[in-house]
């Protein structure tokens, strides 16, 4: 029935006019609108379990702290163990390995367990974000559908990606980045035919999303703030050194939590269920730590702000006004008598000893959340980390008096925002774009490109892969990408090892090639004038064919079975060309030759033989490229 709709669908489009895969746009917008469902309904768990952690507070001693991200630990490593173990950790590489390994097919009950699990973790202060559980839930809703539709292998990709897009469209009303995110990390494929269903399902899932909301407002609503602020050329070296903090900030941040992964999984010997919990219980050790050294009062608490996806700590951290002294509360060591929200909803202190000891405690409980087994994403905790990070370069400059009028820190922690997201993720345009949209800020939009770029950079060099393929490398994994062709047409075949040659001429006996096969173990020959030009080739199917009758071998001579159909290959030839030769011949090597003299010769003969590329040697150059990357 469902083939027969998908034919139908198809016969219908031909008529019109259509591309065979312009239902695809249809089915973006159907995936948009389920993603955009199932992403409020993951919200209002995560709201339900941060309100319990809130009424917890309420009732419990300060000392019983670390009980409740232990209780969220609980539950999440439950659910994990018992319904889906692709759950666990940060969401987004488990998308991208069924992606590149399993025809992204993934279990519909990914998604319900993975929200379950990440609001548990989340909601009960667990450090960790919504964007690696909305993408593995929306991409389990586009891999679902296309499994029902029978889609082909790559469609089920572009589909995948539809619900991903969704799920970061509707999270964090940002349906742009939504886009980029998919295109630019997930399938880095940036074609029209895969672009198109994408934006479509990216906009239908932000649409639905503000209906239901019936407001359109940005998760950080700060733009009024650095309203007139100016990048002048002044601040240029300012915020290069930020890209560059930053960017250490993000390697240090993935290089820890893939320790972590190890030291639970290696080390500890505990049943799955329990490791998060044992997670969860350093995590509230280092939150009493702080509780006692913030507060004189340990009694008047909250989470602290490094617990759960820190929001209300970034809002304050992008605010100009808390880097006021006068306006700053904290400063003084005052205590916090309401619970303005379950994450750290408190007022925090902008002095460079809190800002850095916040920095390494969101790092820490990142680790201990995700690296133990916990579920959530890594997104929110590279924010703070960044908007941290930025507002003590932005408090440090300010102190030197290097932070021209009309600036202010907060402006830094913005930037910094984006700057660890790109040097994290290695995908500096969605972390300009989302930081953008989530902040609608656009006067500090030029030293975010800025920082973003440099960040990314220094990250690249001192890391292969990103937060997202590291864990795909360590299983083996190497990620290819429509990029590839950008690839093969950057290196060229004087760049591939070649194999030296042995030569031999038309008027040679068949027999001496069974001589230089034992002597120089060779099988494909090089077929030379006497002046050394190329004229063709013998290759191992040849000698095969002609070993079957051995009985006219004493009479066959080379030109007997020397093939000129076979292309020759010139130094500055692209690999994309190389390969494409390859493919249109069953060989296993290709000569390479200098140009033909020019005029040319009488003859046919070709230019001078330089040595032989192997299709393995071929493969082994393009694998190096992609390594480096």
């Amino acid at each position: 029935m469902l083939e027969t709709l998908q034919s139908r669908l198809q016969r219908l489009g031909r008529r019109f006019g259509l591309h065979r895969e312009w239902y695809l746009i249809a089915i973006g917008a159907v995936i948009g609108t389920i993603t955009a469902l199932g992403a409020v309904g993951f919200l209002w768990l995560l709201h339900k379990a941060e309100l319990g952690a809130t009424q917890a507070l309420d009732v419990w001693p300060w000392w019983t702290l670390p009980l409740i991200p232990m209780l969220g630990a609980l539950f999440t490593g439950l659910i994990i163990h018992n319904f889906a173990n692709e759950a666990r950790g940060h969401g987004v590489p488990e998308v991208m390995d069924a992606l590149y390994r399993r025809g992204g097919r993934i279990r519909l009950r990914v998604a319900l367990a993975k929200a379950l699990a990440s609001a548990c973790s989340i909601g009960s202060g667990g450090s960790a974000g919504a964007e690696g559980p909305i993408v593995q839930i929306g991409s389990a809703i586009g891999s679902g559908i296309a499994q029902l539709l029978r889609v082909s292998r790559e469609q089920t990709g572009t589909l995948l990606g539809c619900g991903a897009a969704a799920g970061i469209a509707s999270v964090f009303n940002a349906p742009i980045a939504g886009v980029f995110f998919v295109l630019e990390i997930l399938l880095r494929d940036f074609s029209l035919r895969t672009f198109t269903p994408i934006v479509v399902a990216s906009v239908f899932s932000t649409a639905i999303t503000q209906t239901i909301a019936g407001e359109n407002i940005a998760v950080f609503e700060i733009s009024a703030s650095h309203e007139g602020y100016v990048f002048t050329i002044a601040e240029f070296p300012s915020y290069i050194l930020l890209g560059l903090i930053c960017g250490l900030v993000a390697v240090a941040f993935t290089r820890s939590i893939y320790a972590t992964e190890d030291l639970f999984e290696k080390k500890i010997k505990l049943h799955p269920i329990l490791k998060p919990v044992l997670g969860a219980l350093f995590l509230g050790a280092l939150g009493i730590g702080y509780l006692m050294l913030e507060s004189s009062s340990p009694d008047n608490y909250v989470l602290p702000p490094f617990f759960g996806n820190g929001y209300p700590a970034i809002t304050e951290l992008l605010d100009p006004t808390n880097y006021d002294p006068t306006a700053n509360a904290l400063a003084a060591n005052q205590p916090i008598e309401t619970h303005a929200a379950p994450h750290g909803g408190a007022a925090i202190s902008t002095t460079m000893w809190v800002l850095l000891f916040l920095v390494g405690a969101k790092l820490v409980a990142t680790c201990l959340t995700l690296g133990s087994g916990g579920s959530g994403g890594v997104f929110a905790p590279s924010l703070f980390l960044g908007a941290a990070t930025g507002a003590f370069i932005g408090v440090g400059l300010e102190k030197l008096g290097l932070i021209p009028d009309g600036g202010s820190p907060a402006s830094y922690a913005l930037v910094g925002m984006a700057a660890v997201v790109a040097g994290s993720t290695h995908a500096p345009l969605t972390a300009i774009l989302i930081v953008f949209e989530i902040t609608r800020d656009p006067y500090v939009l030029l030293p975010i490109m800025l920082g973003a770029i440099v960040s990314t950079a220094v990250a690249r060099i001192l890391m292969h892969d990103s937060i997202y393929s590291l864990k795909l490398r360590r299983r083996g994994v190497l990620i290819g990408s429509a990029a590839d062709l950008t690839i093969l047409r950057r290196i060229t075949a004087r760049q591939v090892p070649t194999v030296p040659h042995v030569s031999i001429h038309p008027e040679d006996a068949i027999s001496k090639l069974l001589e230089l096969n034992r002597q120089y173990q060779v099988v494909d020959f090089v077929v030379v004038d006497a002046e050394s030009r190329y004229l063709g080739m013998v290759t191992a199917q040849d000698l095969r064919t002609a070993l079957i009758e051995r009985e006219a071998m004493p009479l066959l001579l080379v030109e007997d079975l020397l093939r000129t159909d076979l292309p020759t290959i010139e130094p500055d030839e692209s690999l994309d060309s190389v390969l494409g030769k390859f493919s249109r011949h069953d060989v296993s090597s290709l000569v390479m030759t200098a140009a033909a003299p020019t005029p040319a010769p009488a003859s046919n003969a070709g230019g001078q033989v330089l040595g032989l590329i192997t299709r393995s040697r071929l493969m082994q150059r393009y694998q190096q490229a992609l390594n480096e990357g």
